[in-house]
């Protein structure tokens, strides 16, 4: 018999059965965990959404980062064009002497005046196309022009009272065979000099020409002077003539180039030419016992004669050899024909280098050229005050050796300071004045220095 002495009752919750929902520290659990009892087609969708917001917020900073830091760096000037001109034909080089501005077309040349930026002379007579032109204002309205055709040809200009005229082409030859080809023309400032590099078919040199600019101006001054005259009678023609068709065809009948086609300058004078230098050879040893005493490294082949003869020289004794009977073995045909070699050339101030004790010189007129070929160490200046003599090599006055083969090389401004950019990387300043070097640098490795300029 089962009794109940209380009334029936609701029994209260105990702690393990409390909801988890009502527990004060609720906020502790991790949210992360309601979306575990979605079904599986809600929880990939929700993780793709979460990686597009993710990969977007990436991208975000990102490209605030940058911006960031392109605020921080120094923004360029931007410069526009202050003025433009026009041209028929297609540009491929332009030089700026005086107010003029000459430009190499695909069919001539042009003059353009920068005053006004109008085509004041065009010049198509060889109808050759234009690669290359360098120019020099002589004064009193004139300016010198050498300009190189797409045929190699050099072509010395004169341009006076905005018409030009034909001095001299250098290198023309009437056996086109034998004609050579320009590489390369530097001008002088002041247009004192001309120096042209030309490559044969197996050789190449360099040749440098004394511009004859005093009497250019004289003929210059006499032709304007007769333009002037020619003028002032077609004018007073022009007033007595009761015809206006007279008067007009008298002035169509006064341009300068009618003048000028029976004026001749006087043509360059050819002062140096510059070969490729023979190798250096030879020692200071007086005999092979001397050294044998130096020299033992057991790579020695055998004994000559006052030198010793190791396993790399005999490369260098074969190119002296063949330098040598060049003409004799390309007549059996024994050796092929050389590659034609490049060279970079400046013209240089008078300085204490340069300059002999008797010597007048002005400061602003070049007294020398510095020279230096493809692959070779040294650094050769030369005067210009040499006599020209046939079938002579010229030798440098001065020579300056470098460690490593010269890659290239500048002048400044003040024809002073030199650098000599080698091979390996290396830049040296010289100051040509004195004759000793100023700074050496070095580059990174694994860099090769194709050109250098003075800013």
């Amino acid at each position: 018999v089962n009794t109940r002495k209380h009334p029936l009752e609701i029994p209260p919750p105990s702690e393990k059965d409390w909801q988890k929902e009502d527990e004060e520290d609720f906020f502790l659990l991790d949210p992360d965990r309601k979306r575990d009892v979605l079904p599986q087609p809600f929880r990939m969708i929700n993780k793709l959404v979460m990686q597009v917001f993710e990969s977007a917020m990436e991208i975000i900073e990102r490209r605030e980062i940058l911006r960031e830091a392109q605020k921080l760096k120094v923004q360029p000037k931007k410069c526009f064009p202050t003025a433009e001109f026009q041209i028929s034909e297609r540009a491929n080089c332009l030089a700026v002497s005086g107010k003029y501005i000459f430009v190499g077309l695909s069919m001539g040349l042009s003059a353009f005046n920068m005053c006004d930026f109008k085509d004041v002379c065009a010049w198509n007579a060889a109808k050759t196309e234009i690669c290359a032109i360098h120019a020099s204002d002589l004064g009193n309205k004139c300016h010198v022009l050498l300009a190189v055709d797409e045929m190699g040809l050099a072509w010395l200009i004169c341009f006076h009272r905005e018409s030009f005229l034909l001095i001299k082409i250098l290198n023309e030859m009437k056996d086109i065979s034998q004609r050579s080809t320009c590489v390369e023309v530097v001008l002088s400032q002041g247009g004192d000099y001309a120096g042209i590099l030309l490559k044969g078919n197996t050789k190449a040199w360099l040749e440098i020409y004394q511009l004859p600019k005093v009497s250019w101006l004289t003929e210059m001054e006499k032709m304007a002077e007769a333009a002037e005259a020619e003028e002032e009678l077609a004018c007073s023609e022009r007033r007595s003539s009761c015809s206006s068709e007279v008067g007009t065809f008298l002035l169509q009948g006064l341009p300068v180039s009618a003048i000028q086609a029976d004026v001749e300058l006087d043509s360059p004078v050819l002062l140096l030419t510059v070969r490729p230098p023979k190798p250096i050879t030879g020692t200071s040893f007086k005999g092979p016992l001397d050294a044998l005493k130096e020299v033992d490294d057991g790579s020695m082949l055998g004994l000559g004669h006052n030198h010793l003869i190791k396993d790399f020289q005999w490369e260098l004794q074969e190119a002296i050899f063949c330098s040598t009977y060049q003409e004799y073995l390309e007549a059996e045909g024994v050796i092929k024909e050389e590659t034609p070699r490049y060279a970079t050339f400046h013209f240089l101030l008078p300085s204490r280098i340069l300059m002999g004790p008797e010597m007048e010189v002005q400061p602003d007129i070049p007294v020398g050229i510095g020279v230096h070929w493809d692959g070779n160490h040294n650094f050769c200046m030369y005067l210009l005050n040499h006599s020209l003599k046939a079938n002579s090599d010229l030798k440098p006055d001065v020579v300056w050796p470098c460690a490593a083969p010269i890659a290239c090389s500048a002048v400044s401004s003040c024809s002073r300071y030199l650098a000599l950019a080698g091979e390996d990387a290396t830049i040296t300043i010289w100051d040509k004045h004195l004759g000793y070097p100023l700074s050496v640098t070095a580059i990174l490795e694994e860099r090769f220095i194709r050109s250098i300029h003075f800013l």
